[in-house]
């Protein structure tokens, strides 16, 4: 009877800082939208120059037929180049660990990659691809690539030595150590990787988009974004940005979901957080 009344104490607090939680960014928010509106309404701005929130409203209901088909583009070259940079930055993340000169020698062309401005290389690549949507795919690929490989790097690097001479004393192979303790020791970097690289892969996407100016039934929300400039219909172009934050926030919350169901069992950060 003693041991529940702790244990009913932590469930309370836990529900609370949940609560803390969801609700103190909402409140935030709806300030910020009432700011936003009185503002307006007060300084009487044209909607043309910045539209109030109700005028917002009222195009991302009216334009849903037109932008949401430019959401399921964005958010599908956002997905799947995500999936890529994944697959492929874990994958050469332990292609590079297994010698110190195959890290020398290979690594750096990720740095170059990485470094040069995704905007001056995306004309080459929509020349060399195929299709305009495989260029999009490739310039997300590039720029999320490289921070889930950089962090899965630093964390097969950065297992206990102790434990690496515990292995060793067993006899363990290469991939025996590599499978049961560099990949699970490497798990919070890869986590962080990720939410890191979920972002930028929507933010690569856009910009590929910007840059290639892709249009027609295939475009993204950019392309809205860019119409929506030149036709100076601002409201539709404010409708656009809410939709690109709100997929921002749900990539983020999804990530942060998986990484939190991975790690909030063994791993420091979780456990501090929920004690």
């Amino acid at each position: 009877m003693t041991s529940s009344v702790p244990e009913m104490n932590a469930s309370s607090e836990r529900r609370k800082d949940i609560a803390l939680r969801i609700a103190v960014p909402l409140v935030m928010v709806v300030g910020l939208v009432l700011i936003w509106h009185f503002g307006v309404v007060m300084s009487g701005v044209p909607p043309y120059i910045l539209p109030s929130p109700g005028a917002v409203l009222s195009a991302l209901i009216g334009d849903w037929s037109l932008l949401f088909p430019a959401l399921v583009v964005t958010t599908k070259i956002t997905l799947m180049s995500l999936a890529l940079a994944l697959i492929g930055g874990a994958g050469f993340a332990i292609f590079l660990v297994q010698s110190r000169w195959i890290e020398i020698a290979f690594y750096p062309i990720a740095v170059i990659l990485q470094v040069t401005p995704i905007v001056a290389i995306s004309p080459l690549i929509l020349i060399y691809a195929p299709t305009t949507q495989v260029a999009l795919l490739i310039c997300a690929f590039l720029v999320a690539f490289f921070p889930i490989l950089s962090n899965m790097v630093q964390g097969l690097k950065s297992v206990d030595h102790n434990l690496l001479n515990l292995f060793d004393l067993y006899g363990a192979s290469r991939w025996q150590t590599l499978i049961y303790l560099k990949i699970p020791a490497a798990q919070p970097y890869f986590m962080t990787g990720l939410r890191i690289g979920g972002g930028l892969a929507l933010i690569a996407a856009v910009v590929a988009e910007f840059a290639a100016g892709s249009a027609g039934a295939s475009s993204g929300l950019a392309f809205r974004l860019l119409e929506s400039q030149f036709r100076m219909n601002i409201p539709r172009l404010f409708a656009a940005l809410l939709m690109l934050s709100a997929l921002g926030v749900t990539i983020f919350a999804a990530t942060s979901f998986i990484s939190w169901l991975a790690l909030h069992r063994w791993h420091e950060s979780n456990l501090k957080r929920e004690n």
